[in-house]
């Protein structure tokens, strides 16, 4: 048994599963052979026997050594002796390699080098391959010799299938000039949605804290935190948590502000639903409630969006207006992004319309599950108007966000806005259904237990899988760094842990028996910089 158990920590690890912890106490915790195996199951690895973990370690160490490129590398900024990892058969050992490497300006430079000359880390039964033929493969190191600018870089080696993806990052991330040395600044930390004003329709917006900028940075403070302002879930406004978001890569349309939106000074249809007077008393009863009404108040913005909405489709979209041609450069910008979130928008508002027990894309009909799929491309089709009014909403509240965020740096905000990053997303929502492939959609995330919550904690949210987000050159993170920097000066990541290791709980397991999953964090530190100065965000 104890051979077995070492075999099964063995192949754990070669995935980043860690089988034991030290508790607050300092004491160490196994964990259950059988939650290991439901862990590597999330890696769709099958250790079900002595036999399937002696093939799984042989199929894993098969496909380390194939892998000549490895998918990413993180190297320093401008580091001239910066050097990427090669695993080199046998047959290149022996000879000259040529490569070529393309920066993200479109810069390209070649060169050659003596295979057997490279520098020389491991050997193929080093580790790896226990038994096999030392000579067969070799881990060397390449170094092109070139200062690389700060950016997203691919190296390919001739004849070679692949490259990888080359992430040169400053040391550290942008820190704005006035928090140098022993600068300091000081703001509120707020809820958006506790804002109340007499503006708002019964829940702070957009417009509230492009107010709530001008008020504090006329007395001087520099930073405004929020909460997270992630896109919820539009069939649903009762699901009101911002940490567990449908997407981390959208806004919640829920603080768009209605009456400042531009289509509203030209939609008499909508001016006029606005002025009734049963609509007024619904506005004032959802100002008065003591705590917001999610569903009142998002009922009320719909009613009208809808109708903005409609009439900029057939008022402005066909025209050749400055308004028509900044939606069309938004949703280029967007990209498949923005699509796949409004398709995931609008199927699950009409499959819940037809049958309310529709919770998200996990039970949705087979076909429907494939966003590249036939039966999606076709709904994009029939249903366009439908996928563009969410990109629509997303345009609207991104204006917004950014008319707060323009406050800000006309008051000299040192930092402006502080936004919060949540830690994953729900697993019903638009981002796991984009991403699936790159979610372990059983497990979820959660922290062992401690002095604050001795059962350990389960946020029931899906973690990534670190083996298929690097495969995918970490995509998803660079695209969600993205999407919450555009409009921050800082950005809080829940749980920054995450960059180097999170709890997992395997499914129908409690706290108590998850173990840690380790990531790259030197690659998603060095993305995390080099996005931290794009954006010149903190």
């Amino acid at each position: 048994m104890a051979d077995e158990r070492a075999a099964l920590e063995r192949l754990c690890r070669r995935f980043g599963i860690a089988t034991d912890y030290h508790d607050i106490r300092g004491a160490r915790h196994d964990a259950p052979t059988d939650n290991l195996l439901a862990l590597l199951a999330s890696f769709d690895i099958d250790a079900s026997s002595p036999a399937q973990i002696a093939k799984a370690a042989r199929d894993a160490d098969a496909a380390y050594w194939r892998e000549l490129l490895p998918p990413v590398a993180a190297v320093e900024a401008d580091d001239v002796a910066a050097a990427v990892p090669l695993r080199l058969p046998l047959a290149m050992q022996r000879s000259r390699i040529a490569w070529s490497l393309e920066e993200e300006g479109g810069t390209v430079h070649r060169g050659e080098c003596d295979a057997n000359a490279l520098p020389r880390r491991a050997h193929q039964d080093d580790g790896h391959a226990q038994g096999q033929d030392a000579g067969g493969a070799v881990e060397c190191l390449l170094s092109p010799g070139l200062a690389l600018p700060a950016g997203y870089h691919r190296l390919h080696i001739d004849g070679v299938v692949g490259a990888t993806l080359i992430v040169a990052a400053p040391a550290r991330c942008w820190r704005p000039p006035a928090l140098e040395g022993d600068g300091r600044v000081f703001g509120p930390a707020v809820q958006l949605y506790a804002l109340r004003s007499g503006d708002n329709w019964g829940i702070g917006d957009f417009s509230d804290l492009a107010r709530l900028v001008e008020q504090w940075g006329a007395r001087g403070a520099g930073i405004v935190g929020l909460n997270p302002l992630h896109a919820l879930f539009g069939h649903n406004p009762a699901h009101i948590s911002p940490y567990s978001p449908s997407s981390r890569q959208h806004l919640n349309p829920i603080y768009i502000d209605v009456e400042a939106v531009a289509e509203l000074r030209h939609c008499e249809h909508a001016q006029k639903h606005v002025r009734w007077g049963g609509f007024q008393a619904r506005l004032a009863r959802l100002r008065a409630t003591e705590r917001v009404d999610y569903v009142g108040v998002a009922a009320a913005k719909r009613e009208v969006l809808a109708l903005l909405y409609a009439h900029f489709r057939s008022h402005g979209l066909g025209t050749n207006s400055e308004r028509a041609h900044a939606f069309r450069s938004f949703q280029r910008e967007g990209g498949r992004e923005l699509r796949r979130f409004g398709l995931f928008e609008a199927i699950q508002a009409r499959l819940h319309a037809e049958d309310a027990s529709v919770w998200g894309w996990p039970v949705w009909p087979e076909p429907w599950r494939d966003p590249e799929g036939a039966t999606v491309m076709r709904f994009a089709e029939a249903h366009l108007d439908e996928v563009e009014f969410h990109e629509y909403l997303q345009w609207i509240a991104e204006e917004q966000l950014d008319r707060a965020r323009a406050h800000a740096d006309a008051r000299g905000m040192a930092v402006g806005l502080y936004l919060d990053l949540a830690v994953s997303v729900d697993r019903a929502g638009a981002d796991a259904w984009s991403h699936a492939a790159t979610y372990a959609l059983e497990a979820s995330v959660g922290a062992p237990p401690d002095d604050f919550n001795q059962q350990g904690q389960a946020w029931g949210l899906p973690p990534l899988r670190p083996d298929r987000l690097r495969a995918s050159g970490y995509r998803v993170v660079i695209e969600t760094l993205r999407a919450n920097m555009r409009q921050a000066g800082a950005l809080r990541i829940d749980h920054v842990m995450g960059l180097m290791r999170l709890f997992w709980i395997p499914p129908g397991k409690s706290a108590c028996e998850g173990a840690y999953v380790h990531y790259r964090a030197d690659e998603l530190l060095a993305i995390v910089a080099l996005e931290s100065h794009r954006n010149r965000c903190m």
